[in-house]
């Protein structure tokens, strides 16, 4: 059977994306400046790019992927770059790192026409004459000394701070470090129909390259091999080089580690299998999770749980929609998990009372889902004035927005049995009256989000070589438009 390639999605220009990119982050800049009296001329956004960096001591250099912000605005690939656009202009401008004169053995010719041209940039200097043209051109078109606004803020995901442009006589331009952050993450959060297109091609990706992986895993198989059937695939038929994030692989005792990456387990006959991985195309990634029997077949217990799952993920998608708090969309999977485990006789009492005491969070401790985009975590969950809760399970939320038209968000329900928050609940005078101590739940955990099989018996079908075509127009995540959801 021969194997079909495709490329980028039709109609979609990449230099336009990033362009179409400033100039959102410029009409912002724009409005926020004038309700704030202040000056448009003379006010330049400035970036710097990811540098490349060697494993420890060594002089081996991974694979590099450009820092995200920078990846948003420019696109660019490689490493060592800057970045800068003017805010009454929106003219663009990219600094490239001079090579020494023996380096063109190892990393080919310089080439500032291909990077203007690849990157559809208004001009491009090396990086050493970045302060020299930064005031010439201000200088020539009467604007006096520029004010540089660089990126510094908190990263609500990590906890980690953006690293603010730096190069040798930046002290001599008055900067702020204050104003560019939030207005760039907002940005973010919502996107264009060009990004969309990229988003949809690495879920699409990714769809394929699991079903790839349920339709060849097999007891005595190991984790690592169901990686790389993933990474194969994505990579040498559809262009994605990289992965959105570390790959989960797991088997087993394995699927209820909810970070698990050693991917070094081998796959025993009858256990589930919780396949977390996504792929990155021209940055914009996806996350996709499926969960499956490895052999094939569900058990009782395993169908019991999956469905539980499955019933969550489905209510979710079902009543997201503009203006609807993300905060209640968490609640309603608790709640509708809950209810599938008390009907199944797993626990018992009344939901009203397990939502109060916060139950759902044995279960399900993680949030609903998150942001996704240039990053699988994309930022901007919190912006200045949200708070984050501090109840268990709604602690772990990445945002408590509301949504709106243009987000794209993952709907990541889970019901996992995680032996030392089971035993915290039990040992809770209160929460353990709701526990059934006459059952047991073999299976570790199942977690439904995807655009592959999702009903048992569609799972069934395809494990046993039936042909798979996705009713919907898929992505792990759900796009917020026209009012309704997109699944």
């Amino acid at each position: 059977m021969s194997e079909s390639f495709s490329l980028a999605p039709p109609g979609v220009s990449i230099a336009e994306v990033h362009a179409g990119n400033r100039e959102r982050l410029v009409a912002a800049l724009r409005n926020h400046l004038s309700a704030a009296g202040r000056p448009l001329r003379g006010g330049i956004v400035l970036l710097q790019g990811g540098e490349e960096q060697t494993r420890y001591c060594t002089d081996h250099v991974p694979l590099f992927r450009q820092e995200s912000y920078f990846a948003y605005l420019f696109g660019v690939r490689e490493p060592g770059f800057y970045g800068a656009v003017d805010i009454a202009s929106g003219q663009s401008i990219l600094f490239a790192p001079r090579q020494q004169p023996d380096n063109a053995i190892w990393v080919g010719e310089e080439k500032l026409p291909y990077f203007k041209d690849m990157y559809e940039v208004d001009s491009v200097f090396y990086v050493d004459e970045l302060s020299h043209v930064l005031r010439r051109q201000f200088s020539e078109h009467g604007h006096g000394e520029p004010l540089l606004f660089l990126l510094y803020g908190m990263n609500t995901d990590s906890g980690n701070y953006s690293r603010p442009a730096s190069f040798e006589g930046i002290y001599k331009f008055d900067t702020d470090l204050s104003t560019l952050h939030p207005i760039l993450t907002e940005c973010r959060v919502t996107k264009s129909d060009m990004e969309l297109a990229l988003i949809q091609h690495a879920n699409d990706v990714s769809s394929e390259a699991h079903i790839k992986v349920m339709r060849r895993i097999k007891p005595g198989m190991t984790e690592n091999q169901l990686e790389s059937i993933f990474c194969c695939h994505a990579s040498m038929y559809e262009g994605c080089r990289h992965c959105a994030y570390t790959c989960i692989c797991a088997t087993g005792q394995n699927t209820s580690i909810l970070h698990y990456g050693q991917n070094d387990g081998t796959v025993n006959d009858g256990d589930m299998a919780l396949m977390d991985m996504g792929a990155e195309y021209n940055f914009y990634g996806s996350d996709i999770t499926c969960s499956y029997p490895t052999n094939g077949k569900f058990t009782r217990s395993q169908a019991v749980v999956y469905n539980a799952v499955l019933k969550a993920h489905d209510d979710v998608i079902s009543h997201m929609r503009p203006g609807v708090k993300w905060i209640d969309m968490h609640k309603l999977a608790e709640r509708r998990i809950l209810e599938s485990l008390k009907e199944e006789d797993v626990i018992h009492g009344d939901i009203g009372d397990m939502m109060e005491r916060r139950l759902g969070a044995v279960f399900m401790p993680h949030g609903l889902g998150h942001l996704l985009g240039i990053d699988a975590h994309d930022p901007g969950g919190y912006p200045e004035g949200l708070e984050r809760p501090d109840e268990p399970g709604l602690r772990s939320l990445r945002t408590t927005r509301e949504l709106k038209q243009g987000m794209v968000i993952t709907v990541e329900p889970g019901c996992y049995f995680i032996d030392a928050l089971l035993r915290r609940a039990r040992d809770d005078p209160i929460c353990s009256e709701f526990f059934n101590s006459n059952v047991y739940v073999t299976a570790q955990g199942c977690k439904n989000l995807t655009n592959c099989p999702r009903e048992i018996c569609e799972i069934e079908a395809v494990m046993a070589g039936a042909p798979w075509h996705s009713r919907d127009s898929c992505s792990s995540a759900t796009t917020i438009e026209n009012g309704l959801p997109k699944a």
